[in-house]
């Protein structure tokens, strides 16, 4: 997906904000699951929700303002309460700026681990 660099992603030297980045993953996973059929307000309608439980970043080079970063994020690893999405960002001139993966695991309504429902699993090819 591509996300443009506003002025309020970035800090006074025009560079965006480290943290940031981990919105621009976030936007990429909750599409890979939204082309996958799965909506994240209907499984937490149903009582399911998926919570980070670890995040690994690697800065390797700056965005700027006004650029269009191409952002896209892929499922590398699952088990039966946990995925984990993998998410490149690279600049317009398809230099990679960051890697992160990004762990999540299924809990229920009352905030405890579950498992993963079947049919999550099957949208999401697992």
């Amino acid at each position: 997906m591509k996300i443009r660099v506003y002025y309020e992603d970035t800090d006074c030297g025009n560079v965006v904000y480290y943290a940031n980045y981990l919105k621009y993953m976030e936007r990429s996973r909750t599409e890979v699951l939204r082309e996958a059929g799965v909506s994240l307000a209907v499984l937490r309608d149903a009582g399911v929700q998926f919570v980070v439980v670890s995040v690994n970043c690697r800065y390797r080079a700056p965005a700027v303002y006004d650029d269009l970063l191409e952002v896209h994020s892929s499922l590398v690893e699952s088990t039966s309460i946990t995925i984990t999405f993998r998410t490149e960002i690279r600049n317009p001139a398809d230099v990679l700026l960051v890697t992160g993966d990004v762990r999540l695991a299924c809990i229920g309504p009352d905030g405890k681990v579950r498992k993963i429902p079947a049919d999550i699993l099957a949208a999401l090819n697992l």
